[in-house]
């Protein structure tokens, strides 16, 4: 006589909200004495950091076309020589004053977020030719089932853009721009929309 057999059901999917802050940013919230500073919290440079100082800003919107105000965003790049704070980081030494990543949560009243960091260099792509200068962007926000990756580029790199190996691939060319970050003097400002006709390109990685 066949058993049945006891096939365990699947977990009920979760979304990373709306404790998002509470989990990764207690002192952000006013939840102090877990961690002395939130992990990845403040600027990813020092005084002897090499590169051009450059900030990067921007609002995370949700289908409606409303700022999540509850959005946590990482952020992760090479430094300006092109090489990875990462012990995976074969082609050459990063550069020890820069973190390489950040995390930081949307500010409550505005839904902005704010990195103070440096313009990454090239990076070579799998195949071997060389990427846009471009910073990796992970996304978590009530309602998000799983992170969101994107990435920004820089909008005065327009020949690098023209050329790298990732934007190519994208086949509606309109959409490109919702990877571009815009420059105003030291700050590059990047808004990434999760749905709706200006949705981010998002990335499966």
């Amino acid at each position: 006589m066949v058993q049945p057999l006891g096939y365990l059901k699947e977990t009920a999917s979760q979304t990373a909200g709306p404790y998002v802050h509470i989990g990764l940013t207690p002192n952000f919230v006013g939840i102090h004495g877990i961690f002395k500073d939130d992990l990845g919290s403040g600027s990813l440079v020092n005084d002897k950091t090499r590169g051009e100082r450059i900030t990067i800003t921007g609002r995370v919107f949700d289908g409606m076309g409303a700022p999540l105000k509850d959005a946590l965003v990482e952020i992760w790049q090479a430094d300006a020589q092109g090489f990875y704070n990462s012990p995976m980081e074969t082609a050459g030494k990063a550069d020890e004053n820069f973190k390489g990543w950040g995390r930081c949560p949307a500010h409550m009243d505005t839904g902005e977020f704010k990195f103070e960091t440096i313009k990454p260099g090239q990076v070579a792509f799998k195949d071997g030719r060389m990427m846009a200068p471009h910073v990796t962007l992970w996304i978590v926000a009530r309602g998000i089932n799983m992170g969101l990756h994107t990435r920004m580029y820089f909008s005065d790199e327009e020949e690098a853009n023209a050329q790298d190996p990732l934007l190519a691939r994208i086949e509606h060319r309109a959409r490109v721009d919702t990877l571009i970050g815009k420059r105003d003097g030291n700050n590059y400002h990047f808004d990434i929309y999760i749905q709706g006709e200006k949705e981010t390109v998002f990335l499966d990685i």
